[in-house]
C-alpha cells in the first residue's frame, strides 16, 4: 500500500469516527432539547397568572369611556375590546417557546443549542475528512449525500438562530430526524469511499449537487414549520371554538409561534430558496449536456426533480391566490415536500436509473432483512 493510499485510509477512518461522534453529540443535545420542553410544561401556571395580570393591567390602562359628540350631546360609549384582527383572522401572540417562559427550561434549550453547534462543527468534520479522503466532493453515494446532507439542515437551522430568528422550537424535531438521518446512513447506506465514474468528473458536481443539498434543507425547514401550522391552527381553532384540547396538546402546542407566524415562516422560507431549486434543475440540465450530450432524457431523477418544481410552483401560486391561503396551501406544501423526500430516497435507491443509488441500496437493505 502507497503512503498516499494509507492516508487516504486513514482519512476515511477519521471521518467515520467523526460522524459516531456528531451522532453521539446530537443525542446529547436530543435529551436537552427534550428537557428543556419538560420543563416548559411546569410554567403552565405561572404563564396563565402572567397573561391574566398583563390582560388586567392592560384593561386598567384603557380609558373606562368613549366622549363622541352626536348633534351637540355627548354620549358615552363603552370602550370595545379587540379580540379578532379582521373576520376570520385570530390576532393570536407567539407562545414563549420550549421552555415556557421557565428559568431551568431556557437553561437547557440554551444547552441544547451548544450541543447543537459541537455536533455540527464535529460532523462538519466528518464530511471535509470524507472529501479529502477521496479527494474529490462528499456526495458521490447515498452515505456520503445522507451526512453532507444532514449536516447543512442543522447549518441552517444554527443560521436562522444566530440571525435571531425565532426558530428553537424548531430544534427537537430537527434533531430527531438528524439522529434518523444519520442512523440510516451508517447502517443501511454506508458504502466505502470510492472514485467517481467518469462521467461525473466535472466542476458542475460542486455547483449542481451543493445547491440540491442546500434547497432540500430549506424544504425541509419549511416542511417542519408547516406541518406544526397545520397542528398550531387546529388548536387554536378548538380554543376559538369554545372547545378544550387535551393536556398535552396544549402543554406543546400552546408554547409554539401563533399558527399565522408558523404560516409566514414556512412561506417564506419555501419562496426564498425556489428561485434556487429552478438553478438546481437548470444546472443539471446543463451538466448532462456535458456528460451524456443532451441536456434532458426524462430520467426517474430529471422527472421527479421536476415534478417536485412544480408542486412547489403550484404550492407559492396558491399561497399568493386569496382562495388558497392557509391550511389549503399547507396541504400542498407537504406534498411537495413528499415529491422532493421521493426524489431524494425512493429515487435514489429503488428507482434504477443514471442519476440513482438503486443497486447499491437495495444490496443494502437486502443486507438488513428488507
Amino acid at each position: 500500500m502507497t503512503l498516499a493510499a494509507a492516508t487516504n485510509e486513514n482519512l476515511a477512518d477519521l471521518s467515520n469516527t467523526l460522524i459516531y461522534s456528531a451522532m453521539a453529540v446530537y443525542t446529547l443535545a436530543f435529551f436537552a432539547y427534550i428537557t428543556e420542553w419538560i420543563f416548559g410544561s411546569r410554567s403552565k401556571v405561572g404563564r396563565t397568572a402572567a397573561a391574566l395580570t398583563a390582560t388586567k393591567a392592560a384593561a386598567a390602562e384603557a380609558p373606562a369611556v368613549t366622549v363622541r359628540n352626536a348633534g351637540g350631546t355627548a354620549v358615552l360609549e363603552r370602550p370595545k375590546v379587540v379580540v379578532r384582527a379582521a373576520a376570520g383572522a385570530r390576532d393570536v401572540p407567539d407562545g414563549p417557546g420550549a421552555h415556557g417562559g421557565d428559568e431551568k427550561g431556557d437553561l437547557y434549550g440554551r444547552i441544547a443549542v451548544s450541543l447543537t453547534v459541537l455536533a455540527f462543527l464535529i460532523e462538519f468534520g466528518g464530511v471535509l475528512t470524507r472529501a479529502l479522503s477521496v479527494q474529490r466532493a462528499p456526495w458521490g453515494n447515498m452515505y456520503e449525500f445522507n451526512i453532507t446532507f444532514s449536516t447543512v439542515a442543522v447549518g441552517v437551522y444554527l443560521v436562522l438562530l444566530a440571525l435571531r430568528k425565532n426558530v428553537r422550537w424548531l430544534g427537537l424535531p430537527l434533531i430527531t430526524s438528524i439522529l434518523l438521518d444519520l442512523g440510516v446512513a451508517v447502517t443501511v447506506l454506508y458504502t466505502e469511499s470510492d472514485q467517481l465514474v467518469p462521467a461525473l468528473h466535472s466542476y458542475w458536481l460542486y455547483i449542481h449537487v451543493s445547491t440540491a443539498i442546500l434547497c432540500g434543507a430549506v424544504f425541509y425547514v419549511g416542511a417542519v414549520s408547516t406541518l406544526l401550522y397545520l397542528f398550531r391552527d387546529s388548536y387554536e381553532n378548538k380554543l376559538a371554538g369554545g372547545g378544550t384540547p387535551g393536556r398535552f396538546a396544549t402543554s406543546v402546542l400552546e408554547r409554539l409561534p401563533a399558527a399565522s407566524s408558523l404560516d409566514k415562516f414556512s412561506y417564506r422560507v419555501n419562496a426564498a430558496v425556489f428561485p434556487l431549486w429552478t438553478f438546481t434543475i437548470i444546472a443539471g440540465a446543463i451538466w448532462a449536456g456535458d456528460a451524456w450530450g443532451r441536456y434532458w432524457g426524462w430520467d426517474p431523477k430529471e422527472t421527479w426533480s421536476f415534478i417536485t418544481w412544480v408542486a412547489y410552483a403550484g404550492y407559492l401560486h396558491a399561497r399568493a391566490t386569496a382562495g388558497w391561503k392557509g391550511r389549503k396551501a399547507a396541504y400542498l406544501a407537504l406534498i411537495a415536500f413528499g415529491c422532493w423526500l421521493f426524489n431524494y430516497y425512493g429515487v435514489n435507491i429503488f428507482v434504477s436509473g443514471k442519476h440513482s443509488y438503486a443497486d447499491v441500496g437495495l444490496s443494502a437493505l437486502r443486507s438488513v432483512g428488507f
